[in-house]
C-alpha cells in the first residue's frame, strides 16, 4: 500500500496531513482538482482513527422547524416561503411544546430547532419557547436557532447579539447548529443570498455564542456555483475561528439539492465530490474532532461509505425534517436507532450514543446516563 500510496501525484500533501502538518489553501485546491479519491479518502481515515478511533456516534434527536416565512428567499432553499404563499406556516407555542415533549418522552437527547427569518414573530415568542421546553423537558438538550436567526432576534430585539445570546442562554438554549454558513466567498453569496448575513457576520456571531460558553457546529453548503478555491478557503476561515475559540463541536458538509429551486440547470451533487469533500474536510479542519455525514443531505447509504471517508457521525434519528425534503430529498424522514446501529456496524465500526456535546450516553432501564 505504501508503495502505490507513493505513486500518488498529492503524495507530498497527504503525507503532511499524516504527519500533523497543517495544509494550506494550494494543498486544498490540488486536493480537490484531485481524482484520487481512494488515497484522500485513505489518508482521512487515518486522522478519523487517531482522533476517534474505531467509534462512530450518533444521537437520538428531533428537529423541529418551526415556520418556513422567510424575509430572506435565498436561490438555493426550497423551503421558504412568503407570509401569503399556499404552504406557509408559523407553528405556535403549543405545538412547539408539544412536539418538544413528545421526543422527550421518546427518548430523545437532543431538539434541534430552525426555521426561517419571519418578520413579525416578537422576541419574546423565541425566549418564551425556549424557556418553557426547558421548563417542560430538563433533560434535553435545546440546539437552536442559526447564526443567521440570531441575528435576525437581535435586529427584532433591538439587542446586541451578545444580549440576545445571553437571554436566550439564561432561557435555556444549550448550543447553536451550524446553518447559514452557506459558502463565506462574497462572490457565490451575492449571487446567491445577497440579502442573508454575510460569511463575517456568521463568523463574528459564532465567536460571541463560544465567548459565552454556547458551542456550536459548522456547515459548509457544497455542488452548487463554488470553486474548490471557495470551498478551501471556507474551511480555512472556521480552522481559524477554531483556533481562537475551540468552540465548534464538528463541521458538516451539506450537500447542494436543487429540486425546487431557483437554481435551474444545477445537478444533484456526485458521490465522488460528496466523499471528496468529507474527506479533504476531515484532513483540512485538524483542529476539529468531529466531522459529521448529514444522513439526510448525503443518503444513508453514502453516509455509511464516509465513515471510511474521514467522517465519524452521522447524526441521528432526527424525525420530520422539512428543508431538505422541500428541495427533493428522497432520503427518509427519520431512522430508527435499530437502523442507524445496523448501518454502522455493517461498516465494522463500534455505534456510539451520544448528546448534544459529544458525551457517550449508556441506556439502562430507560434511563439516560452520560459516560
Amino acid at each position: 500500500m505504501e508503495k502505490l500510496f507513493k505513486s500518488s501525484p498529492i503524495y507530498d500533501i497527504l503525507k503532511k496531513a499524516e504527519h500533523g502538518e497543517r495544509l494550506g489553501l494550494d494543498d486544498g485546491v490540488r486536493l480537490f482538482k484531485s481524482n484520487d479519491i481512494l488515497h484522500i479518502g485513505h489518508c482521512a481515515n487515518i486522522i478519523r482513527e487517531r482522533k476517534n478511533g474505531n467509534k462512530a456516534y450518533y444521537v437520538i434527536n428531533r428537529h423541529v422547524n418551526y415556520s418556513n416565512i422567510c424575509k430572506n428567499r435565498c436561490k438555493f432553499c426550497a423551503f421558504s416561503k412568503d407570509k401569503e404563499d399556499a404552504g406557509s406556516y408559523a407553528m405556535g407555542r403549543e405545538e412547539l411544546l408539544e412536539k418538544a415533549i413528545t421526543a422527550a418522552e421518546e427518548g430523545a437527547t437532543e431538539l434541534h430547532i430552525v426555521g426561517g427569518l419571519h418578520p413579525d414573530i416578537p422576541f419574546d415568542f423565541y425566549v418564551d419557547i425556549i424557556r418553557e421546553i426547558h421548563e417542560h423537558c430538563p433533560d434535553i438538550h435545546i440546539k437552536a436557532f442559526t447564526a443567521v436567526e440570531i441575528e435576525h432576534l437581535s435586529q427584532i430585539a433591538k439587542l446586541s447579539v451578545r444580549q440576545t445570546l445571553k437571554i436566550l442562554k439564561e432561557a435555556g438554549l444549550g448550543s447553536l447548529p451550524g446553518g447559514g454558513a452557506e459558502v463565506f466567498s462574497p462572490r457565490v453569496r451575492e449571487q446567491l443570498c445577497p440579502e442573508k448575513l454575510n460569511g463575517a457576520g456568521w463568523l463574528r456571531i459564532m465567536c460571541e455564542a463560544h465567548n459565552l460558553g454556547l458551542r456550536s457546529n459548522a456547515t459548509m453548503l457544497y455542488g452548487h456555483v463554488e470553486t474548490p478555491e471557495d470551498r478551501v478557503h471556507h474551511l480555512i476561515m472556521l480552522r481559524e475561528l477554531q483556533d481562537k475559540t475551540g468552540g465548534f463541536m464538528t463541521f458538516i458538509p451539506l450537500a447542494f439539492h436543487p429540486k425546487n429551486t431557483d437554481l435551474t440547470g444545477h445537478f444533484s451533487t456526485t458521490s465522488m465530490l460528496d466523499l471528496k469533500v468529507v474527506a479533504i474536510s476531515r484532513l483540512m479542519l485538524d483542529n476539529f474532532d468531529h466531522i459529521k455525514a448529514y444522513w439526510i443531505m448525503l443518503g444513508i447509504k453514502e453516509s455509511q461509505v464516509a465513515l471510511y471517508f474521514g467522517v465519524d457521525d452521522i447524526d441521528g434519528t432526527i424525525q420530520e425534517e422539512k428543508i431538505t425534503h422541500a428541495a427533493g430529498a428522497e432520503t427518509p424522514e427519520a431512522m430508527s436507532v435499530s437502523e442507524i446501529v445496523r448501518l454502522i456496524k455493517e461498516a465494522g465500526r463500534d455505534p456510539v450514543e451520544r448528546d448534544t456535546l459529544y458525551n457517550p450516553i449508556r441506556r439502562k432501564t430507560g434511563v439516560v446516563q452520560t459516560v
